[in-house]
């Protein structure tokens, strides 16, 4: 099918190379001239602007960094919302149901629907084709697209309800953040005591405390000291404060998602927006005064 894709950063890029993969016809945008020359060089066509892919393309995906810049994209000036073919905007960003809420309506009066259509899996997913791609919105619409989401991952039709796939999206990633900095401690108390972190990892994955920081981001990213895994602090942040919010709006005290932010909030404030999530490992290594990696690393870097 014929697609329009905005956004052509470290997952939408490999999305976009998916859909080309399956024969899919994309017309691409992104404000990085050299982004879109490598897609283009795959086959894809380049647009000059959001509603210059809404002028040729029925199905717009978008795979965005912030609210604003979905908020933008889709109903500003340019965007999508001005465009004269477009039926469907999925937006493959996480912005929370609040934000997708909003432009939902908006796009709704220009008779555009809106897929709130959030991904998990990270960069390696994007490139494998293996996202978990969580889809809110009118069922007809979902039938239509869900071969195209195939390209990139598994679907899952949340709802019809706008922005419930992005509640969705913000309860899975809470669980990711709270698997990070929470093993992180765990693992960081072991080698204060002069454990292997190598073996505790091991037994970790061979036993009840398994979780995804254990099975992928510890072997990958933190053990080897590299911090490449690939999702930057700041995008977890984001996701974890809009969960909070999320919580409040629904009158809950949550007490762990409280304690969890605070964490990140200390991860953000120490290590910057641009680093690796992984990283927020180190102010609590610094905190014990020890360094996760190899067996011998026992002081502070």
């Amino acid at each position: 099918m014929e697609i329009g894709f905005i956004g052509l950063g470290k997952m939408g890029f490999p999305m976009e190379h998916r859909l080309i993969e399956a024969k899919h016809q994309l017309t691409v945008f992104d404000t990085r001239k050299e982004a879109v020359g490598k897609l283009v060089a795959l086959g894809a066509q380049a647009a000059s602007s959001p509603k210059d892919i809404a002028d040729r393309c029925e199905t717009v995906m978008a795979s965005l960094p912030s609210l604003q810049a979905s908020l933008e994209v889709a109903t500003g000036t340019g965007g999508v919302i001005e465009g004269k073919r477009v039926k469907r905007f999925i937006d493959l960003s996480t912005v929370g149901s609040h934000m997708a809420v909003k432009i939902h309506g908006l796009l709704a009066k220009e008779n555009i629907v809106q897929l709130d259509s959030p991904v998990s899996g990270g960069v390696g997913g994007a490139e494998k084709g293996t996202l978990a791609v969580m889809i809110s919105g009118p069922k007809n619409h979902y039938d239509a697209v869900k071969p195209a989401i195939e390209a990139i991952g598994k679907p899952f039709f949340i709802g019809t309800k706008p922005g419930s796939a992005q509640t969705m999206k913000l309860a899975n990633n809470f669980l990711s953040a709270t698997a990070m900095v929470a093993t992180s401690e765990a693992v960081v108390m072991g080698v204060k005591s002069g454990l292997d972190p190598s073996v505790m990892i091991d037994v970790i994955n061979s036993g009840s405390g398994l979780n995804t920081a254990s099975r992928d981001k510890f072997p990958r990213a933190i053990l080897p000291r590299s911090f490449d895994f690939g999702f930057a602090t700041g995008l977890m942040v984001k996701d974890v404060r809009l969960c909070l919010d999320e919580m409040k709006s629904l009158g809950l005290k949550m007490e762990v998602a409280e304690a969890v932010g605070r964490l990140w909030e200390v991860v953000i404030r120490d290590m910057g927006a641009e680093s690796d999530f992984t990283s927020a490992i180190k102010p609590i290594e610094q905190a014990a005064g020890v360094v996760v990696g190899e067996p011998t690393a026992r002081a502070a870097e």
